[in-house]
């Protein structure tokens, strides 16, 4: 059994690479320092040496853009690996064991998804305070219900199966019927979910950097830099508009590659086929 590779999953997975390649030399492909400001080149056009142009201080935009990749891709995986991490192990826990320690769970879950994702991260950064460690807490907060809710839905539905049943009678721990029957079976399921999760978590790193709250300048990340953009938005609209197509690009291409993934995944969808 082969997969077919159609032309969304050549366009994303072509897109990310070049992406992971650009923030890996980033040092040696950005012409300047990102953090260093030299008023006299401010809201230079682009061209030459500053192909991007440079913002309000002076620092070169391309730059800029370069190392921001490394920081939404950062941020995007970390939070995305500790929030499924703590949401498999709650709702896994949930699902198997069932009874007091579901309706817990569960009880939990519902509390945080009463309020909405943004407004709790943003509860979340207001009270601790902005910053890299804070900003990524926040995120995490937020999506690890949703790795909750899967999980669990996978296990119940799991839970009645016949080879499930066979490892129990067999005397098999729960250790070894989860780790060995119950996440094969879900992984398919939360690498979707993963892979979609990086982009709304960059999108959300932006949107608070956005507004003030999440990384901080003079560190170059396209959410803040759209920010610092904002007053000369007719003026020098180029400043906005470059690190926005970054984010679009980025998120754009994680959202097709989960989506190609889940085609393969899902036998209903017929993308599974045989050549």
């Amino acid at each position: 059994m082969k997969y077919k590779t159609d032309t969304g999953l050549k366009i994303a997975l072509l897109t990310l690479a070049v992406l992971v390649l650009l923030a890996i030399g980033a040092g040696w492909i950005a012409p300047h320092d990102p953090e260093k400001a030299e008023p006299q080149l401010r809201l230079m056009d682009p061209g030459g040496e500053y192909p991007f142009g440079t913002d309000h201080l002076g620092r070169c935009i391309f730059s800029r853009v370069l190392f921001g990749i490394r920081i939404s891709f950062f941020i995007g995986m970390a939070t995305v690996f500790f929030s499924s991490l703590i949401g498999m192990i709650l709702g896994g826990a949930a699902g198997y064991y069932g009874g007091l320690l579901d309706e817990a769970v569960m009880r939990v879950v519902d509390a945080f998804l009463a309020f909405p994702s943004i407004f709790l991260a943003l509860a979340v950064i207001g009270f601790l305070g902005s910053g890299l460690v804070n900003l990524m807490l926040s995120l995490i907060l937020v999506e690890w219900t949703g790795y909750a809710r899967l999980v669990r839905s996978e296990v119940l539905a799991l839970s009645g199966k016949e080879f499930l049943e066979s490892a129990k009678s067999l005397g098999g721990s729960d250790l070894y019927i989860i780790s060995r029957h119950i996440l094969p079976n879900i992984l398919p399921s939360l690498l979707v979910m993963a892979t979609l999760s990086v982009g709304y978590a960059i999108l959300g790193v932006a949107s608070l950097s956005f507004l003030g709250l999440g990384i901080q300048p003079p560190t170059p990340e396209w959410g803040s830099m759209m920010n610092d953009a904002r007053p000369f938005l007719r003026s020098h609209p180029l400043m906005m508009i470059f690190p926005g197509i970054a984010i679009t690009v980025t998120v754009l291409a994680f959202h097709l590659l989960g989506d190609e993934i889940r085609k393969r995944l899902d036998p209903r969808s017929g993308a599974l086929k045989e050549l």
